[in-house]
């Protein structure tokens, strides 16, 4: 008769030089290092639901010097989100690059994202102040300086395609009390608290239904002068 040894007593055969069995060899990849970046923000292998909620902005595209820039933001407590900080507060600034330059070079497929179930005059405003501005609020349009086609300029511009509705008026929230920074002179935190919250909810709608091209690559640069001064995107001499 042959008694199967318990758990425990194979477990010390192991540590006492037992035959153990054999684990395959994980690759030390920065690819495998982001895993749990990726499960939240999406990778080639697994991009993030096209239906559903979905808060989490889509990353993988966006300037490296703009990813760089918000690591920095959540490790000094600029921007509040304790899973974010927990992750990067330990973290070098050689590596938060690494991992910044390695999503600004991903291309995940753009999210199809429902349109926003409101009154056409409130999406409509929300195209006006995007593509236009309002000269009476002093409030620039956003193409002005996130580019023409909206994804974004380099060096530190992100597109504002393709993100969550949710997650676009959590921003503009943020910035109106003080709980999103970014580095002086704040030219989000100007906009953001010139707006009202009607005037919030037509941009995010009518972002979020705009769908993101097939070539959602940054443009090269923007036009100087910029209609603000924003400290993450200093004016070149």
């Amino acid at each position: 008769m042959h008694l199967r040894p318990a758990p425990l007593l194979l477990l010390l055969a192991a540590l006492h030089g037992g035959q153990a069995l054999a684990q395959p060899a994980v690759p030390d990849t920065l690819e495998r290092r982001v895993a749990a970046c990726t499960s939240c923000h999406g990778s080639p292998s697994a991009p993030p639901p096209t239906s559903g909620p979905n808060y989490f902005p889509r990353i993988a595209g966006k300037p490296a010097a703009y990813l760089y820039n918000q690591l920095q933001n959540f490790r000094a407590g600029r921007r509040q989100y304790p899973l974010m900080t927990y992750m990067v507060e330990h973290m070098s600034d050689d590596y938060l690059h690494e991992i910044a330059t390695w999503f600004s070079t991903q291309h995940v497929p753009a999210p199809v994202l429902a349109r926003a179930s409101l009154p056409a005059g409130q999406l409509e405003r929300g195209r006006e102040l995007v593509t236009r501005g309002d000269a009476t609020l002093k409030v620039p349009a956003c193409v002005a300086c996130h580019g023409q086609r909206l994804t974004g300029a380099l060096p530190a511009i992100p597109g504002l395609l393709g993100l969550p509705r949710d997650y676009i008026n959590a921003q503009f929230g943020a910035w109106r009390n003080g709980t999103r920074r970014a580095h002086a002179p704040d030219c989000m935190a100007t906009i953001a608290g010139r707006l009202s919250l009607a005037d919030v909810a037509a941009i995010s709608g009518w972002l979020a239904s705009e769908p993101v091209p097939d070539d959602a690559a940054p443009a090269p640069d923007v036009s100087h002068p910029m209609p603000l001064a924003c400290g993450s995107q200093p004016e070149r001499p």
